[in-house]
């Protein structure tokens, strides 16, 4: 089981899902407050299990409702992905990967370890 780990940012707050390896599969924005971070936490428990993917790399791709999962491709040619909740808010993203199966992997892993714990706070 993944976990989420909360952390003190320059500028905020911000979390990590990581997954049963503690590999970093997904982050967050920088939040201003404990409870608006704790709060992404929660869209993300409650939205990312039910999103489906809308894959953005291919050409004439089907725009899906919220909540759901973005596949692009960044600036370096990488693949990453973003969940939205059902406002259309960027509630989680995700590293760059080489490949676009690793992206996906990545999607399923959120979905899989969305409702792991908060383990940890670091000051």
């Amino acid at each position: 089981m993944g976990k989420y780990l909360v952390k003190q940012a320059k500028t905020g707050i911000k979390f990590n899902l990581l997954a049963g390896n503690n590999e970093i599969i997904a982050h967050s924005e920088i939040y201003t407050t404990p409870r608006s971070c704790m709060n992404g936490i929660k869209s993300v428990q409650r939205n990312a299990p039910k999103a489906e993917v809308e894959d953005q790399t291919v050409e004439g791709f089907k725009t899906l409702k919220h909540p759901k999962f973005e596949v692009y491709t960044d600036k370096a040619g990488e693949f990453r992905f973003r969940l939205k909740a059902t406002n259309g808010q960027i509630i989680a993203a995700s590293e760059g990967y080489k490949a676009k199966a690793s992206c996906l992997n990545g999607i399923e892993s959120v979905k899989k370890n969305a409702d792991s714990p908060i383990e940890k706070i670091e000051e």
